[in-house]
């Protein structure tokens, strides 16, 4: 029996959006700050983890098989986190497996992968389009007669045909249903899990301030440059960060190590987490990050209009 679709589905993993919690009010349980970095001047109340980092229909189909596939490397999360809090994340080889694959999967599963997913089809079915016009003019002509009974001339009814041929296709169908999206993020997930495989992980503690995490939460970064640039290939990167918690950020690195970083680093790892946000960041709220997250979301929104 096929198990049940999940409609929502988390995309910050809560075992990590737990760190940064702490009880609420009146009985409310455990309590984290987000600020829509969209809006920055509205208006925030503090929210459970289960209200967060999630997305509706995220994978559209067959969801159980890909969550199943997230369970695998959540489920040993814990256990790992707990040893990085005890300061000992690297006694037992386990618990880096498991560090450096809850940064693949944050990286993969992550609204910037599913507009890049987009993105690259719709560039391919673009160039399609341009080449079966281009090289295949006659065929197109036979089949368009063919299929309507017209004898299409122009170029532009041609490529219009075209469209209408890669609309019908197979690959277009999977691409509407959500299925070829399902496939491609589990593949993605296992290449760049083992493309990861030959990187360690650092541990990285600030010497001062607090980490936070936005729903885009595992990014590619560059440190040869000031302000840090982002979101670059993974092949071209320095790094991949990932926040934990308030006190932990993971980094995929040269060499296992556990090292504190300067308040200058932990604003720009932070400038970057807003940066590469979807809509939301999350921190603990006695983190004194606010002021901060609503500049730098201003900054953001100043950056976009004048590109």
């Amino acid at each position: 029996m096929k198990a049940a679709h999940i409609a929502r589905q988390h995309l910050v993993s809560q075992v990590l959006l737990r760190q940064f919690t702490m009880p609420g009010s009146g009985g409310a349980g455990w309590q984290l700050m987000p600020i829509d970095v969209c809006n920055p001047e509205r208006p925030t109340k503090l929210k459970g983890t289960r209200a967060c980092g999630s997305a509706t229909n995220f994978v559209a189909v067959d969801s159980a098989s890909v969550e199943a596939l997230w369970a695998s490397v959540e489920s040993r999360a814990p256990a790992a986190l707990a040893a990085v809090h005890a300061g000992a994340p690297f006694a037992d080889p386990l618990h880096v497996e498991v560090l450096r694959d809850l940064v693949v999967l944050h990286y993969v599963r992550s609204h910037r992968y599913r507009g890049v997913h987009a993105s690259a089809f719709e560039t391919t079915s673009v160039r399609l389009r341009g080449e079966l016009t281009r090289r295949f003019p006659e065929q197109l002509r036979r089949e368009a007669l063919r299929r309507t009974g017209l004898h299409l001339t122009a170029p532009g009814s041609l490529a219009a045909f075209a469209e209408r041929l890669i609309e019908q296709s197979e690959v277009t169908q999977a691409f509407e249903s959500g299925e070829l999206f399902r496939t491609s993020i589990e593949n993605t997930f296992n290449q760049v899990r083992a493309m990861a495989a030959t990187w360690q992980v650092e541990v990285l503690m600030p010497e001062s301030g607090q980490f936070l995490v936005g729903d885009n939460p595992a990014v590619t970064v560059r440190t040869d440059t000031t302000p840090f640039s982002y979101n670059m290939a993974f092949g071209d990167a320095h790094s991949i960060v990932l926040p934990i918690g308030p006190r932990h950020l993971l980094a995929l690195g040269p060499g296992n190590m556990m090292a504190s970083v300067p308040r200058a680093v932990v604003d720009e790892i932070n400038t970057v987490q807003v940066f590469a946000a979807d809509r939301f960041v999350y921190m603990h709220p006695r983190s004194g990050l606010e002021t901060f997250v609503r500049a730098k979301a201003r900054q953001r929104q100043a950056d976009r209009v004048n590109r």
